[in-house]
């Protein structure tokens, strides 16, 4: 048996290209008296797909591609509990041909290091197929905006 690596550290806040403000609600607490984890990967999910309709290129009712999730994950340093507010920084550290990862902090507001981070996967997929898509100029311009 090994002894587990060493944690890398969580990201500064400074390393994120596109925030937005999410506020908590008394429903998110859990039993424990914080936000459940479950809800992080909702923030992810809204931070990430509010960036993408922002700029024009995800159009969730009527576009001809849409964005799937396809992996995420997160660990946690902190907790936090209604009712606070949540600064989710995003930002893109690989695009292919049809897929991005964003890596996504999570911050208490003002504070300069996370609560929690993950990452989030998206493969654009064709809306009627649900096969991959090559990301459009559009796309990749807007991806391009927040890389790393």
């Amino acid at each position: 048996m090994t002894a587990p690596s060493k944690r890398a550290p969580f990201r500064p806040r400074g390393v994120y290209r596109n925030y937005r403000s999410i506020a908590t609600r008394w429903m998110d607490n859990d039993a424990y008296g914080h936000v459940n984890n479950t809800v992080y990967y909702s923030w992810f999910d809204t931070a990430v797909n509010a960036y993408l309709v922002g700029a024009g290129v995800l159009d969730v009712m009527g576009g001809a591609e849409i964005a799937l999730v396809v992996e995420t994950g997160c660990r946690y340093a902190r907790p936090i509990a209604f009712p606070e507010t949540v600064e989710a920084g995003i930002r893109t550290t690989h695009i292919g041909t049809s897929s991005v990862c964003y890596e996504v902090g999570l911050f208490l507001a003002g504070a300069r290091e996370p609560a929690a981070e993950g990452f989030f996967v998206h493969v654009l997929v064709d809306r009627n197929t649900r096969r991959p898509t090559p990301f459009p100029l559009a796309w990749r311009t807007a991806l391009s905006a927040i890389a790393a």
